[in-house]
């Protein structure tokens, strides 16, 4: 995301605020930079676009259908393409704002005016993160409430079913309906049947597409993390002592985001766990974020001789592929795919 633009209110040049600006503006442009490249897990989790445009739409074709064999001479057969479902996505605007008073620039309380500035994109990067999270577990309820205003965002895929459901259609009616909703808590055994039934993972006219998932997602919980690398971190099976291969030893990426843990659901009887296809949700647009107008800041003077600071940026997340992602919880109202003990 581009740094900061600042820009200085009317009259501010010829104030006393005129030399307290530039090194409020550089600690909101290097907190901003250093949250993105150190804590931020937007790019690792959405597929990032800036956009010029109020909104846009993200659209899928199907399949070509195959070759046939036609014997000498034989005449080539005619194939089309049929547009897919389709998402569009709208940046919301998204405000906030902060307070240097005329007397903390005279008693030269810098330290006091630099804690605000760094609370401020705290805020802001916060918010994000936040944000998304909110989007990603919320993508099995179909939509999410955000902020104190409780506005709604939808969380539905292209099909206008929840990103994470059960009952995912095709638009050629090629296939029945497809499941990436699992009612299973972490275990190595649920990792494993997980991410077969990912790989089955068909187009709209059947065809296998070859979904490879290499990213695990996790809130922040300890018996988790634990469970999490106890299956992928060792190349013997885990809770065995047997020397038996591991097939998922080095298969993947972990990425512990804290901002999920206040987003679970209150039907979750074991924390939810995410597998995505990084590649595939780059190349066909899984998760989706919007950056319309980067986080700009401009200050005026108040009536009451304050110096007032707003900031303003325009954003927004969506779904559009579902085949890029799976969750799985216990009390998901997924499907259960590890087999019951006896069976």
């Amino acid at each position: 995301m581009a740094g900061v633009v600042f820009s200085k209110g009317s009259g501010v040049n010829d104030s006393i605020f005129g030399k307290s600006q530039e090194p409020i503006r550089a600690i909101i442009e290097q907190n901003v930079e250093a949250f993105e490249k150190g804590r931020s897990q937007i790019d690792n989790i959405f597929v990032v676009e800036k956009t010029n445009r109020y909104a846009e739409k993200f659209t899928t074709e199907t399949a070509l259908g195959n070759f046939a064999p036609v014997g000498e001479a034989g005449a080539y057969p005619l194939n089309s393409f049929q547009e897919g479902y389709s998402q569009v996505i709208e940046p919301d605007t998204w405000k906030n704002s902060f307070e240097v008073t005329q007397e903390m620039v005279e008693d030269a309380l810098m330290g006091k005016i630099k804690q605000r500035a760094s609370a401020f994109t705290l805020s802001y990067n916060r918010t994000r993160e936040l944000f998304g999270a909110a989007m990603l577990m919320s993508g099995v309820s179909g939509t999410m409430k955000f902020g104190k205003e409780q506005k709604v965002f939808s969380t539905k895929s292209a099909d206008g079913k929840n990103m994470f459901a059960t009952n995912h259609s095709s638009v050629t009616k090629g296939t029945g309906n497809q499941c990436n909703l699992f009612a299973d808590a972490f275990s190595y055994d649920a990792l494993c049947y997980v991410q077969e039934a990912m790989q089955k993972f068909t187009d709209d006219d059947g065809n296998l597409l070859g979904v490879s998932p290499d990213t695990i997602i996790i809130p922040n919980d300890a018996m988790l993390k634990k469970a999490v690398f106890n299956a992928i971190g060792a190349e013997g099976l885990p809770d065995t002592a047997d020397n038996s291969m591991n097939f998922q030893y080095g298969l993947w990426n972990v990425i512990i985001w804290p901002y999920l843990d206040q987003f679970v659901p209150s039907s979750a009887t074991s924390k939810p766990w995410f597998l995505m296809d990084s590649e595939f949700n780059k190349a066909y647009y899984g998760a989706i974020w919007l950056d319309r107008v980067a986080l700009s800041v401009r200050s005026e003077i108040a009536p009451n001789d304050n110096n007032i600071f707003r900031g303003r940026a325009r954003y927004s997340a969506g779904f559009n592929n579902w085949r890029a992602m799976s969750c799985s919880f216990t009390g998901s109202g997924g499907t259960a795919l590890v087999p019951s003990s006896g069976s």
